[in-house]
């Protein structure tokens, strides 16, 4: 089995050189960068299955990195921020990031939230009680689910690994309302620190991939007072 390859972005050479030589514990390649512009190189250049990206970084930002690499790839972001602030959570989460960690960290954590991201994008995998279909279709929408793809009229689109996660829950469950409340726990896990917020902007951001018309959604559904759901 091909061995699992990361990428540590931190301009903080002492944080990358302990996040490094923890996850080479773990049999992970590991390449390093320091500033954002050598991220956006080591990216497009080699296939990762995981990032760590922190936020503050010379040239560019930890924003505006993981929003170029969302151009062109769905690899799982995990941000890392010194401020606690929720805000600067949520906006990671809206240029596409997956999960963020707050500094100072337990590297234990970090290990704890990157084995459970690659467990989530293992193909095959049961979601519930419901085994993974191998495609599942709805109109112009067909999802992949062992090659975790998903087109709209059999064009392409990119999805992070949290979004393909929360379509294809509700694509294997149609019209069946799940709470924001829910949706946090089975796609995020009961121990996420963040909140409901999440999951408004991973829908969000769904909508305006698959929906003509993210205003008037025909797939992902608003059931008000309530959750979400998939219309058949």
């Amino acid at each position: 089995m091909a061995k699992k390859r990361a990428l540590v972005v931190d301009d903080e050479k002492l944080i990358v050189k302990g996040i490094r030589f923890s996850l080479e514990q773990d049999e992970m390649e590991v390449d390093c960068a320091y500033d954002g512009e050598e991220a956006l190189e080591y990216a497009r250049s080699n296939q990762y299955d995981i990032i760590l990206l922190d936020v503050m970084l010379p040239k560019l930002t930890g924003f505006e990195v993981c929003q170029q690499i969302r151009e062109f790839s769905t690899v799982p972001i995990i941000m890392l921020t010194a401020k606690g602030d929720d805000m600067d959570k949520i906006l990671g989460l809206e240029y596409g990031a997956d999960d963020y960690i707050t500094k100072p960290f337990n590297i234990l954590e970090v290990k704890a939230r990157i084995k459970a991201i690659m467990r989530r994008t293992e193909p095959k995998r049961i979601m519930g009680d419901i085994p993974a279909a191998k495609t599942v279709e709805c109109r112009e929408l067909r999802l992949d689910c062992e090659g975790r793809r998903a087109f709209i009229s059999d064009r392409e689109i990119g999805l992070t690994a949290k979004e393909f996660e929360v379509l294809e829950l509700l694509m294997l469950n149609p019209d069946k309302v799940y709470s924001r409340e829910s949706l946090l726990q089975l796609v995020w896990g009961a121990g996420y620190p963040g909140d409901v917020r999440t999951v408004d902007v991973h829908i969000r951001r769904l909508r305006e991939k698959i929906e003509q018309s993210p205003s008037e959604p025909k797939y992902v559904i608003t059931k008000w007072g309530v959750g979400y759901y998939f219309q058949k």
